[in-house]
């Protein structure tokens, strides 16, 4: 099958508070004056942007190719080019916390006031704990010119009271160290071997995107898992309760959309948020998407993200 040229991607790896990040780029590759708006997503944890390639073509082709769509990494859950280290400067990474929940705000908002120019008016996508991170943005930065911010599957209260939750919580905050030896040496594998591997614990999925593959194979790198386990464990203890005040200031820009089977996130939060903002626009899934959605959904969370969008401002 033919691709429009236009839906070739670009891929730049920068160091972003001193830390590895990759950037996919649908569009163009550098604003300026001239675009009006840009697309960004903020991915779920492990944060690689490669996951939502499929999602991100989809979104960028239906509106005729005319908005740069972009995804920025989580700090450190990328594989360096062999040019590049982990971190560009150790103690001030670690000094930092880059890594952490806290972090990876800040790395966010550093992202936006280095490399997206003031007057560029924003459509942020949030998919699980990118949707936290989104509405901290928010928070802290109260200037940025936010049309509107979708949340996929959101993460942003009372995760460690999930049913997966409840599972992960032990491992990733008190067992975490116990995982890094398994994967040390599934590090060592050859590459054949890991995406055989990766094929193998995706088989039971039918419509997989095979997209997803070398991501996947590439947290197997052991840094990269290690730095999303780490996040993990934090948002494990910081995502307590819901920030009801950022939402309640920015309510007409934000859509949420719930899973009906999402175990990170119960239809209990559904219902309880809805109650609590009656005029918000909260959505629940009638498809039955997975939380991780871009497994085999990238394309049709894509075009209900079109509709829940397009009819709001003029694109």
């Amino acid at each position: 099958m033919m691709t429009d040229r236009r839906d070739e991607p670009q891929t730049a790896f920068i160091y972003c508070c001193r830390a590895i990040t990759e950037v996919l780029k649908f569009g163009s590759c550098r604003l300026h004056s001239g675009h009006k708006v840009l697309f960004l997503i903020i991915p779920g944890n492990p944060g690689l942007v490669d996951f939502y390639k499929t999602f991100m073509q989809t979104l960028h082709s239906i509106f005729g190719y005319h908005y740069p769509v972009w995804a920025v990494s989580h700090a450190g859950h990328c594989v360096p080019p062999a040019s590049m280290d982990m971190v560009e400067d150790a103690s001030s990474a670690a000094e930092g916390d880059v890594f952490g929940l806290n972090g990876q705000i800040e790395h966010k908002l550093a992202f936006l006031r280095k490399h997206v120019p003031r007057e560029t008016s924003l459509v942020l996508v949030g998919h699980s704990i990118g949707c936290y991170i989104i509405l901290e943005i928010m928070k802290r930065n109260p200037e940025l010119k936010i049309l509107k911010a979708v949340m996929l599957f959101p993460t942003i209260e009372r995760m460690a009271q999930t049913p997966q939750g409840k599972v992960m919580t032990p491992v990733l905050c008190h067992m975490r160290y116990v995982a890094y030896l398994p994967l040390f040496l599934l590090s060592l594998l050859p590459e054949r071997l890991k995406s055989s591997l990766v094929k193998l614990v995706f088989g039971g999925i039918r419509s997989l995107d095979l997209t997803v593959v070398q991501p996947t194979v590439g947290l197997l790198s052991g840094d990269c898992a290690a730095n999303a386990m780490y996040l993990g464990g934090q948002e494990m203890r910081m995502v307590l309760e819901r920030d009801n005040i950022t939402i309640k200031d920015n309510l007409e820009k934000i859509i949420f959309y719930y899973g009906a089977t999402d175990h990170w996130c119960p239809v209990q939060y559904y219902h309880d948020i809805k109650q609590d903002f009656p005029h918000g626009d909260f959505r629940l899934c009638e498809k039955g998407f997975r939380h991780a959605f871009v497994l085999d959904a990238g394309r049709e969370v894509a075009n209900i993200v079109v509709e829940c969008i397009r009819g709001t401002f003029h694109l």
